[in-house]
């Protein structure tokens, strides 16, 4: 959601179906997607041979110090997610609602994890809806408010 907010908030567009469905491109605002999403899926279910390959077209893609923060986003993600799984950390009511709206279509529910969450009644997808609409909204407004466009900035100075 985080993703698709920032790319929106600057113009652009991004295909999330790029996360889940290979050779999917997010989409030109993301630069390297493809290369990015065959890195990450490399080092998770590759052989080495699949992980080199994946990191030399990434390198020559992006470049090695872009190559290296991706790195450490896989490694980081792959920490977090082995933790969650071991311990069974479901999704909170707040995040089933926020991210209700794709993660059907990404087929996130059908991960072995998701059945540790309890699924939203209808308050909490009616909440979810208006949760996401007041997110977007404040998420158009931020690109104002720090670039200084009028409205709190200027309000605190008089």
């Amino acid at each position: 959601m985080m993703l698709r907010a920032s790319v929106e908030m600057q113009g652009g567009e991004v295909d999330l179906n790029a996360v889940t469905k290979a050779g999917h491109d997010a989409g030109e605002f993301i630069e390297g997607s493809a290369q990015l999403v065959a890195f990450a899926e490399a080092m998770v279910e590759g052989s080495p041979a699949d992980v080199a390959r994946a990191r030399a077209e990434l390198i020559d893609r992006l470049g090695a110090e872009k190559f290296v923060r991706a790195a450490g986003v896989v490694g980081n993600f792959q920490r977090m997610v082995r933790i969650a799984d071991a311990t069974g950390i479901p999704l909170d009511g707040v995040v089933m609602a926020l991210t209700e709206d794709f993660r059907e279509g990404l087929g996130v529910n059908s991960f072995d994890g998701a059945s540790r969450s309890t699924e939203l009644g209808a308050v909490g997808r009616l909440g979810g809806r208006v949760l996401r609409k007041l997110s977007n909204t404040i998420f158009s407004l931020l690109p104002k408010l720090s670039r200084g466009g009028g409205t709190a900035k200027d309000s605190r100075a008089s």
